[in-house]
């Protein structure tokens, strides 16, 4: 593997990037800073809050069981996609087809793997899913070479935060896999979901050990019929603006710590101004 040039310059390769499972990268909320807390910060200070003292769980949903385990395969490989995910299920006898996913047999079925479970709607998914990338010649260049699910640790802004990182490409930069509803939305779900300030909190961590602001790319596949694939690369001038609002977002969440004051963001009469 070639390292770029800044890399060899800080004593810092993608090697050094800390390799650890979900879990305890997620354990470390309540000491580190991430791109999805900072979110939460800028959208709702209260919420944050009550979310670092654990008094808030974020809630889980099925869309997410595939998107987790569509990152595993496309990015982890077949050996770890099927090391952590069981498949299938018990087979009714009266009709040799699997029992539902929401019957009492494939629910105590499930409960007996000892890991997550797909069904086989939601396994044949995930397989287009990861033909529909490994198929596009763009995202494929950009997965050929690098690290998965690495986490990165560092002080930005004056805060310790972490990052872990869908994949950082030696060559490329910073690659982030998404899956949508629909490719002709994704840069309107991007704004949506902030997209651009999750990559560039990414970019500014990583910034910070390499000295360089790195490329940033975004691979996205849709979940539905014909699973097209995307690619994105995220302007210079984007990433600059989402890295601004990002800073200033530290910047009063710093300030609250220091009050321990938390607002909600509606504390004053607002206009209702139109229809």
């Amino acid at each position: 593997m070639n390292m770029p040039e800044v890399f060899k310059r800080r004593a810092w390769s993608v090697q050094d990037m800390i390799c650890e499972p979900a879990d305890v990268y997620h354990a470390q909320a309540g000491k580190y800073l991430s791109s999805h807390m900072l979110a939460e910060f800028r959208r709702n200070p209260l919420l944050f809050h009550k979310k670092e003292l654990g008094l808030v769980q974020d809630q889980d949903r099925p869309a997410y069981v595939v998107g987790r385990a569509a990152h595993v395969l496309i990015l982890e490989g077949r050996e770890v996609y099927e090391q952590t995910y069981a498949f299938g299920g018990p087979i009714n006898p009266k009709t040799g087809q699997p029992f539902g996913s929401r019957t009492k047999a494939f629910q105590e079925w499930a409960e007996g793997q000892g890991k997550p479970v797909l069904d086989d709607d939601q396994a044949a998914l995930i397989e287009s899913l990861n033909a529909s990338v490994q198929t596009h010649k763009h995202a494929s260049a950009l997965l050929a070479d690098g690290v998965p699910e690495g986490v990165v640790r560092a002080t930005y802004c004056g805060v310790p935060c972490q990052s872990r990182l869908d994949w950082l490409n030696p060559e490329r930069g910073i690659v982030d896999l998404k899956t949508c509803e629909n490719l002709d939305w994704l840069q309107t779900d991007a704004r949506a979901y902030g997209y651009a300030h999750q990559l560039a909190f990414y970019r500014s961590v990583i910034a910070f050990l390499t000295g360089t602001n790195l490329p940033v790319y975004m691979i996205a596949v849709e979940k539905r019929e014909p699973v097209r694939c995307g690619v994105w690369r995220i302007s210079e001038e984007v990433l600059g603006l989402a890295q601004k609002e990002n800073e200033e977002g530290i910047a009063r969440l710093i300030d609250c710590r220091e009050r321990d004051e938390w607002l909600t963001g509606y504390e004053d009469i607002r206009d209702f101004d139109w229809i």
